[in-house]
């Protein structure tokens, strides 16, 4: 158990940190992969005028499977025994625990209360396959739509149209996993 909580400068930092936890190479393919997703999510939202973490959204998704080190068999199967595992794993070897939440909330946000960041975090998680889900992305807009002060549906044809070219590219990411 470590008594500091370490820092991470750049999302190649948090890679080696979970190769050095035991990450497979698949691991780390598929938290590169949600990363584009990630990083067309953060590009859309630096055109808004919205204050948010990119940071904090680039590491969460680096660590949001952390889990799957312990649980190697949810890389290929269904299963969320990685989420809190991976949460007390990223924690005992300090992790800022606000970040490690991350691999809770990413599954869990339909339950949990999740900042923007988090929920970015599970939306890049679910786009990134080409998949969407109408309940998160309503949850991203509505929070969007109060920070920007901006019409949620003014604000929903624009961020649809982002979410629909991110899942496009869903097959071809899929594909280099």
């Amino acid at each position: 158990m470590s008594s500091q909580i370490r820092n991470f400068s750049t999302v190649h930092d948090a890679h080696k940190f979970l190769q050095q936890l035991g990450a497979s190479s698949k691991l780390i393919r598929h938290v590169k992969l949600v990363g584009e997703a990630a990083e067309l999510l953060i590009a859309k939202l630096h055109q808004l005028p919205v204050s948010f973490n990119a940071g904090f959204v680039r590491l969460g998704v680096a660590f949001h499977d952390a889990g799957k080190i312990l649980h190697p068999e949810e890389l290929t199967a269904k299963g969320n025994n990685h989420e809190l595992a991976g949460e007390q794993l990223l924690i005992a070897h300090g992790v800022e625990p606000s970040l490690a939440r991350c691999c809770r909330s990413h599954g869990q946000w339909e339950s949990m209360e999740c900042s923007l960041e988090e929920l970015l975090v599970a939306l890049a998680d679910t786009l990134w396959k080409g998949k969407r889900i109408s309940q998160l992305e309503t949850m991203v807009i509505e929070r969007l739509s109060a920070l920007c002060k901006r019409d949620y549906w003014e604000l929903f044809v624009e961020m649809d149209s982002c979410f629909e070219a991110i899942a496009s590219e869903g097959d071809l990411r899929l594909s280099r996993s």
